[in-house]
């Protein structure tokens, strides 16, 4: 018996040793649906090396064996499709908190019985198991298309979303969790939206380890902290009707009764004087008649485009938009088999390119770039230093075409259909999203504030942009530009192209752009920046500043 358990431990570690190798490069999984694929088939693998061990020790661990079978389960549906089962945020988040959470529960339950084969192994793997910040990461994400996409908290926790393929319902921990996650970030309106799901499932009858009393309490302090004294009191009382006892909420309800009762009695103190002066201020403030709209902030224009809302593509102008076969002025290589070209936007001129990237060198794409994908990372616009920024959630690599005969062919097709230099363009960048992933608005040009944004590269301003999609995304996930009010969808083997420079040289404001979080599904994009050095006689200057 001896014997057999040290080989039991010796294959377990051998096992997790491999499975170590292949992560210990990754980090910020939460950027990443393609990376994050990995973790499945390493949670998958680390349930079958835990039923090896029950095997060994059926009689001691019956609880842990019980864990194993639930895991086994989910993992086993994962594993059919890892990227459309990530595609699902909640599905993501939940990978995150088990592997982050739930799986170091597990480690304190085996550690009780003093046995130490898979324990030890599991201890020494958890160090590349996502951390804190790839959970807190992930339950950002939630909340972060939550308000981009307007949707309830019971939309999400039931997993009713759009386009879903693995609905995934949220239980009343994960409510719980990701409301905690939002208070230890000071942010009380989502505290209280999740705290509220939480119980409301809780009332349901759905059986869980978090009870009703630790749920009041954070909802009550988070409506009091929104300013609402009146709701916060009347959680409180629910709370104390079940917990008479409960020291806090006893402390609470004495101070919101007072706050009100002052209140109150401010209120009646007020002279009529004064609250009569005070509604004549307000109605002389007032204008009588609105004669112009008020701006509407950039963050909602580009949530509004990003859900489908606030396009301004008038008829007149639609019906200027046309798509036709396209060779580029005969160039030989597609005067017999011109491409599919398509309007997308007349102001700034955006066309899209149909079937423009086989499937094949997509995978291909992909092949080369997943091994490589890091954070991607913003230039401080004052430091110049490249770094990582919430507002960009995605990993990138970098590819060229000395790698691989697939990448110069690739690069020699954009040369060929915009008629742009390409030798002094930045190298092709390939993007995969995270959960929720998104890219705030941006410029891709160095506007006149930043003259040395691409110094280094001494190859000038970014003249154009070219980008493909390299997946269909099942929700969410548009190329949106909100100064005016166009969004491109993604579709998989077409590819967008833009001028981000007029031909004076001066930088196109309107191509300030950013891409949507996604909603569900996974995101792949590959993009070239191609640069004025070479373009003068592809691209001749204009004489005017917006020609």
């Amino acid at each position: 018996m001896l014997s057999f358990r040290m080989e039991l431990q010796c294959w377990c570690f051998l096992l997790l040793s491999c499975l170590l190798q292949s992560l210990s490069a990754h980090n910020d999984f939460f950027t990443s649906i393609g990376q994050m694929t990995d973790l499945l088939y390493t949670e998958k693998d680390l349930v079958t090396s835990l039923k090896d061990y029950i095997r060994a020790e059926e009689s001691k661990l019956e609880q842990v064996k019980q864990w194993a079978d639930k895991m086994d389960s989910l993992t086993a549906t994962a594993t059919q499709d890892p990227e459309g089962f990530l595609g699902h945020p909640v599905n993501a988040f939940k990978l995150m908190k088990r592997l982050n959470t739930e799986w170091g529960d597990l480690e304190s339950l085996v550690l009780k019985d003093t046995t130490d084969g898979f324990i030890s192994n599991l201890t020494i793997q958890r160090q590349h198991f996502p951390t804190d910040e790839d959970q807190t990461g992930a339950a950002k994400a939630l909340l972060r298309l939550q308000d981009t996409y307007r949707l309830d908290a019971n939309t999400i926790s039931t997993g009713d979303l759009p386009g879903v393929t693995f609905k995934s319902p949220m239980t009343v921990e994960d409510c719980y969790e990701l409301g905690k996650i939002a208070y230890s970030e000071v942010d009380y309106y989502h505290t209280e939206l999740w705290m509220a799901q939480a119980l409301r499932q809780l009332d349901q009858g759905e059986e869980s380890s978090i009870d009703k009393v630790t749920v009041l309490d954070y909802l009550s302090y988070a409506i009091y902290q929104q300013g609402e004294l009146d709701r916060a009191l009347e959680f409180t009382k629910k709370l104390l009707a079940l917990d008479p006892e409960h020291q806090r909420a006893k402390g609470n309800l004495k101070y919101f009764e007072f706050q009100l009762e002052k209140q109150k009695k401010a209120e009646e103190a007020e002279p009529q004087e004064e609250k009569e002066r005070g509604k004549r201020e307000t109605s002389e403030k007032k204008p009588k008649t609105k004669s112009f709209k008020e701006p509407v902030p950039e963050r909602k224009k580009y949530e509004m485009l990003c859900r489908g809302e606030g396009i301004k593509m008038t008829p007149r102008r639609q019906s200027r938009l046309f798509c036709r076969y396209y060779d580029n002025n005969h160039n030989p290589k597609y005067l017999l088999a011109p491409v599919k070209q398509e309007d997308e936007w007349d102001r700034p001129y955006i066309v899209r390119y149909i079937d423009i990237i086989s499937h094949s060198e997509i995978e291909k794409v992909k092949q080369l770039a997943k091994p490589r994908l890091r954070r991607a990372t913003i230039s401080n616009p004052i430091t110049g230093v490249l770094e990582t920024a919430s507002y960009r959630i995605s990993k990138s690599a970098w590819l060229t075409e000395y790698e691989d005969p697939m990448i110069e062919k690739i690069n020699q097709r954009i040369e060929d259909l915009t008629g742009l230099e390409m030798d002094t363009a930045e190298e092709l960048q390939v993007a995969n999203y995270g959960v929720g992933g998104q890219y705030e608005p941006h410029f891709d040009f160095g506007r006149k504030d930043e003259p040395d944004a691409f110094k280094e590269l001494g190859t000038g301003n970014r003249i154009a942009t070219w980008l493909f999609y390299m997946s269909d995304v099942a929700a969410g996930g548009a190329t949106v530009f909100p100064d005016v009010g166009a969004a491109v969808w993604p579709k998989k083997g077409t590819a967008v192209f833009w001028y981000n420079l007029f031909p004076s040289g001066e930088g196109d404001y309107s191509t300030r752009h950013a891409a949507c979080p996604v909603l569900v599904g996974n995101k792949w994009v590959s993009n070239k920046w191609i640069h004025e050095r070479g373009q003068e006689w592809r691209r001749p200057c204009g004489l005017n500043e917006s020609d």
